[in-house]
């Protein structure tokens, strides 16, 4: 080892877990006396270091006076220059890692079957798609490149890093560090630690390419991402597990064994479904989300590492939660897949679960209630509300709750529920007012309207439009505008992403005229819905006017009703109060509104989402 190899080591902080924590064994200060000029000495420190990666004591023979805490002072430049070699000395030509091998955002240190690699981590991965567990020292399951992100060893342009594997461990712990969260974790198999690799011949691509070798003269050949799981059964799945004192640690750890079953059997994979698990009790606990694991055999290891939290059962707030906390983007939820709590509950849940089951509901999530051991008679007085269950689940129809006796003997009941949970078609509570509703707007442009009034009614128009989830298998919105003539600003198939709706919303001229609504509508039912009308999603008519119309309007309107079409009339200045009553659906007073000014139009957004959402749920009773 070099002069200039052991300045480094003397001048760095050489840091190492010894009983609790990362120690520094040398911060600054007065540099450690050079090595020893003895035969063997710089392979002794590597061997020693690398026994500490294993860990292992440092010396050949453990005994009382090797263990780490106890360690002689004579033994610390040795253990620094040994993590000096391990670190910093070239490896030898046609080691492995000489070039290092691309992977992608989401290969994890178990992906990597070596003792030490280098690897190439690709620019431009999101930060909040990184699944990260602990700090300096990672669980197995964690990312690759989220890790050295994390540790500082790489940007989020990527590039190389050399990765070490180490043993498991317990309480990997929770950091925030360049943009990422780490997350917690009791205990993981395997570990790995990053350091800054070499930069090879290779670039960061965002490409995966073979792990293996490949011959001299031969291209590394792309490997496309294996795919996996149950393809017929897509859902994102959350198990709310019970985790209360009424449950207690004995039938816990048989709960989790059950949930553990279920798993098993649904096929979790890439390409079906995928699940995390949040505990109730006291407080709600997410333990893990849809994103951190995609196997099945990584799902039962970190289902066993649960560990019993303890008192009261409060479902209903565990249960709002997760509808609200659980199911995003960030979290791992798939776009167009159903969304799934099963929850457990022994005996009678703590507190109200009807307003959560609705919270839920609201959210696109289909509850299952999965109840142990009835309530006996004389428990019924502590019992809120007897009729939980049928208040909690998406629907009341018997294919959403689930009751076993007991839980012993439970194998006989794992097929049957994983049959429901990749039952897709019966999943009713997906859709929502939010993603399963199309909308057209019928706007007037008549000169009595002005082009400044016409853009606060456009604003009126877009606040309404870009609260619902707009795409291709979601929302969908249209526009017409109307004074004496018709003109469709755009149809429901034109745009499918709310961007594109939003855009053209604002750009939409206007053409001054006439009153014609009666008309007007007759065209928006023929022309808008007309192509639609074997939709699934539920049918929506907003007008905005701001005078009497020079046709008649309760025939149109009728017409409409007839077709399945919920109309919501908006009137501002001289809109007659009669007429905005003849076209809104029943009940007149909550889907007619008036307001004398232009600027009345905001208050009102509010009040036609509401309305929206509550005549789409009547709809799905």
């Amino acid at each position: 080892m070099g002069a200039r190899s052991w300045e480094v080591c003397s001048e760095a902080a050489c840091t190492w877990k010894l009983s609790g924590g990362p120690r520094p064994l040398h911060s600054g200060g007065p540099a450690f006396p050079r090595p020893p000029a003895e035969p063997g000495f710089v392979a002794k420190a590597a061997a020693s270091a690398a026994r500490i990666v294993r860990g292992e004591p440092p010396h050949p023979s453990p005994g009382p006076s090797s263990s780490l805490t106890t360690m002689s002072a004579a033994w610390i430049p040795v253990l620094c220059l040994g993590v000096c070699l391990l670190l910093l000395l070239p490896e030898p030509a046609g080691s492995e890692g000489a070039v290092p091998i691309p992977i992608t955002c989401f290969t994890r240190g178990l992906d990597i079957r070596k003792e030490q690699a280098d690897v190439l981590c690709p620019g431009g991965c999101l930060l909040e798609e990184f699944s990260v567990f602990g700090n300096i020292v990672y669980a197995s399951v964690s990312s690759v490149c989220g890790a050295a992100v994390h540790r500082g060893v790489i940007s989020n342009s990527g590039g190389p890093v050399r990765i070490y594997s180490l043993p498991g461990r317990e309480n990997y712990s929770s950091v925030v560090a360049n943009g990422i969260q780490s997350q917690t974790l009791s205990r993981w198999s395997a570990s790995f630690t990053v350091t800054k690799g070499k930069s090879g011949t290779q670039e960061a691509t965002g490409q995966a390419v073979s792990t293996a070798r490949p011959a001299t003269g031969k291209r590394l050949k792309k490997t496309p991402e294996k795919k996996t799981g149950n393809k017929d059964c897509k859902a994102d799945i959350a198990f709310l597990i019970d985790g209360s004192f009424n449950i207690g640690q004995r039938r816990f750890n048989l709960q989790k064994n059950f949930v553990g079953k279920v798993a098993l059997m649904l096929g979790i994979g890439t390409e079906g479904p995928h699940v995390g698990l949040v505990q109730a009790s006291e407080h709600p606990k997410i333990e893990f989300y849809l994103k951190n694991f995609t196997s099945a055999k990584d799902v039962l290891f970190a289902i066993k590492e649960v560990g019993f939290r303890g008192g009261n059962s409060n479902t209903g707030k565990a249960l709002k939660h997760t509808a609200q906390k659980f199911f995003t983007a960030e979290t791992g939820v798939r776009k167009g897949i159903p969304k799934v709590v099963v929850v457990f509950i022994d005996g009678w849940p703590s507190d109200d679960i009807e307003e959560a089951g609705i919270v839920a509901r609201e959210f696109g999530v289909n509850v299952f209630i999965v109840s142990v051991a009835k309530p006996i008679p004389e428990e019924l007085g502590m019992v809120q509300d007897v009729a939980f269950v049928d208040k909690a689940v998406c629907r009341n129809n018997g294919f959403f709750s689930y009751h076993m006796p007991n839980w012993f003997g439970t194998t006989k009941y794992v097929k049957p529920l994983v049959q429901k949970l990749c039952t897709h078609e019966q999943m009713m509570c997906s859709k929502t007012c939010y993603n399963s509703v199309n909308i057209a707007f019928l706007i007037d442009g008549s000169s009595s309207v002005g082009d400044s009034n016409f853009r606060l009614m456009l604003e009126f128009v877009s606040n309404i439009a870009k609260t619902f989830e707009i795409s291709d298998i979601g929302a969908k919105i249209a526009a017409v505008q109307f004074t004496y003539d018709q003109r469709t600003e755009f149809s429901f198939t034109d745009y499918s992403t709310k961007e594109n709706v939003l855009a053209v919303i604002r750009n939409i001229r206007y053409m001054s005229g006439g009153t014609a609504t009666g008309d007007a509508i007759s065209f928006t039912v023929r022309n808008v819905f007309g192509p639609v009308r074997e939709s699934p999603n539920k049918n929506f008519l907003v007008i905005v006017t701001d005078g009497q119309s020079y046709d008649d309007v309760r025939g149109p309107a009728a017409a409409a009703h007839d077709a399945g079409i919920t109309i919501f009339s908006v009137g501002v200045a001289w809109a007659p109060l009669d007429d905005l009553k003849d076209m809104a659906s029943k009940p007149k007073e909550s889907h007619a509104f008036f307001t004398r000014e232009f600027t009345g139009l905001e208050p009102i957004v509010s009040d036609v989402i509401r309305g929206i959402c509550r005549d789409f749920l009547e709809s799905q009773q």
